[in-house]
């Protein structure tokens, strides 16, 4: 039976006699065969950066890979060849696990995972396949805890690099457009950088800040524990708070006597007040906090990538280029860190770098490109 007709959860020992073997299909199993070596390769360099649980997970999906590359190994046999590189992606990526092992190579494994064939190659198990889609979320898993760590001053960062570069393109375009002498572009695009920088940065100090004030207004007030040891168990306001919390009335009852029959069985009363005990409601599973990030960071972040952004338009002439020269120039260099910023943003967050890039540049060209013909009408108007 011709390889690409068998039964997909046949194990390569099962296989009847006589199988065909093609060329083609000898080409695809090293291919995957050395793909699968590749990743269990970066998983285990990951390893290498990583201590306890988060460790024990990556040398898991190293061995897990390793049994996926035995099942090319068993189908190849004796045609197994000479050892393959795997593809161009799975280089990369493991050459930036070995250099730098953060949650931008988490989210490219994350995407590595995602692209796998094993759903509708023949010759790979159903097993396989299902490994390879959790993988995906077990690797998504660890990107959040990273993703969770550097979400607030990310978000900072690329809304002010891209701030910066479209804001100031637009507004470089808008004063060039209008037919002003080359020293006045050059002076309001400085211009433009400072305000938009120390406004930017301000704007995210206030903004974060005032998200992290909300946020600890909402926060369980961790001097309530001390009072859990001389509550009544019979007659206590405890299960309010879950209920507050958004526990049904028989949940938060029940929940509430556990928490106190605890306290008494662990002889609460000898611990007197400021005791290690529960809280009176359950920690989240994700810390807001952190994923909001530091006022200062987040400041800092965005501004200085609104500077450096917005610095990039005014480089033309900063060089004494003028008119439509400077004007190309520009767009050339705004259009290039527009799909740097894109395709990072994609890579991050586990979607499409090109879609992501493609998208980022048509807003950004967008934007700059209504301000330019403004300003091109302006100046004909005041001609």
């Amino acid at each position: 039976m011709p390889a690409s007709t068998q039964d997909p959860s046949r194990h390569p020992s099962q296989q009847a006699p006589g199988t065909t073997r093609t060329p083609r299909d000898l080409r695809r199993w090293r291919q995957y065969l050395a793909d699968e070596r590749a990743e269990a390769a970066v998983y285990r360099d990951l390893a290498g950066r990583r201590t306890g649980e988060e460790r024990a997970i990556l040398l898991a999906l190293a061995e897990a890979e390793g049994r996926h590359a035995d099942h090319w190994l068993a189908l190849l046999g004796p045609d197994v060849g000479r050892p393959r590189r795997g593809d161009v992606r799975t280089r990369i990526l493991a050459l930036l696990a070995r250099r730098f092992g953060s949650v931008f190579v988490l989210a490219l494994a994350q995407r590595a995972e995602a692209r796998s064939d094993y759903a509708t190659e023949a010759d790979a198990t159903a097993t396989m396949a299902a490994d390879e889609r959790i993988h995906e979320e077990v690797v998504r898993g660890l990107a959040t805890r990273g993703r969770n760590r550097i979400s607030g001053s990310f978000r900072a960062a690329v809304f002010g690099a891209n701030d910066g570069l479209v804001s100031n393109l637009a507004l470089v375009l808008g004063v060039g457009a209008s037919g002003v002498a080359h020293a006045t572009v050059l002076l309001t695009g400085i211009a433009g950088l400072l305000a938009g920088a120390l406004s930017m940065a301000a704007g995210e100090f206030v903004s974060v800040r005032s998200q992290r004030e909300l946020l600890a207004a909402s926060t369980p007030d961790p001097r309530a524990r001390e009072v859990l040891p001389h509550l009544d168990v019979d007659a206590n306001e405890l299960a309010l708070v879950y209920r507050a919390r958004g526990m049904d009335a028989d949940e938060a009852a029940e929940h509430a006597r556990e928490v106190l029959e605890g306290l008494d069985a662990g002889g609460a009363a000898s611990r007197g007040p400021g005791a290690d005990a529960p809280p009176p409601v359950p920690p989240d599973d994700v810390d807001e906090h952190e994923a909001v990030g530091s006022a200062v960071g987040a400041a800092a972040s965005s501004f200085c990538f609104f500077a450096s952004g917005a610095l990039i338009p005014v480089l033309p002439y900063l060089f004494g280029l003028e008119g439509l020269t400077a004007v190309l120039v520009a767009c050339a260099l705004v259009g290039v860190a527009l799909l740097a910023t894109g395709a990072t943003v994609g890579v991050l967050s586990g979607a499409s770098p090109l879609r992501r890039a493609l998208r980022q540049l048509a807003i950004g060209f967008g934007a700059a490109g209504i301000t330019y013909v403004l300003g091109l009408a302006f100046g004909t108007t005041i001609a």
